[in-house]
């Protein structure tokens, strides 16, 4: 597996991955995380997409890719914290995004690019690096952060149409 900075020619392979989260998850009946649409069915999704890939000022994307070239995982962090996140006092890098091909379940392309955000953090010489999750039901999810080294810090509640979306931030010191 290589790891490599994304940029605007990389959206529809971003889509594609987070597509497939989302058709992987509905199979499991969990649509509670992304809902039950295709990202690229949905305007503000593709838009938020967009603007991962298309503002390198703001967005770092990170792009694993198998030996073939094929875009297998993606990782997106900026220095500035997702809308629901409380204010660090310190500098951090947050990770927005992090979604990996599910038919690769297990192959440590997750935790390659959490470890490669870890790594950006400390070229940039921040010690702080926070992510946010979605831990409703069984929290899985939080557990896997658990497993990768983070520490849960604080919860929060998003109003989505669908109700409550709760979700739990972590962190990691490096």
């Amino acid at each position: 597996m290589k790891i490599r900075t994304g940029g605007p020619d990389d959206t529809a392979d971003v889509l594609n991955l987070l597509d497939g989260a989302v058709a992987w998850l509905v199979s499991l009946g969990r649509t509670g995380q992304w809902g039950d649409q295709p990202w690229s069915s949905l305007p503000a999704a593709v838009e938020r997409v967009h603007a991962y890939t298309g503002d390198a000022d703001t967005f770092l994307v990170r792009l694993a890719e198998d030996e073939e070239g094929t875009v297998i995982g993606c990782c997106v962090v900026s220095e500035q914290a997702n809308k629901h996140a409380t204010v660090a006092d310190e500098r951090e890098l947050y990770v927005r995004n992090l979604v990996t091909d599910r038919s690769r379940k297990g192959s440590g392309i997750g935790a390659a690019l959490i470890a490669d955000a870890l790594a950006e953090a400390r070229r940039r010489g921040i010690g702080l690096v926070r992510v946010d999750c979605y831990a409703d039901g069984d929290r899985r999810l939080v557990g896997q952060y658990l497993e990768l080294g983070f520490t849960p810090t604080e919860t929060f509640e998003v109003e989505q149409p669908s109700g409550l979306w709760r979700g739990q931030i972590l962190e990691i010191r490096v």
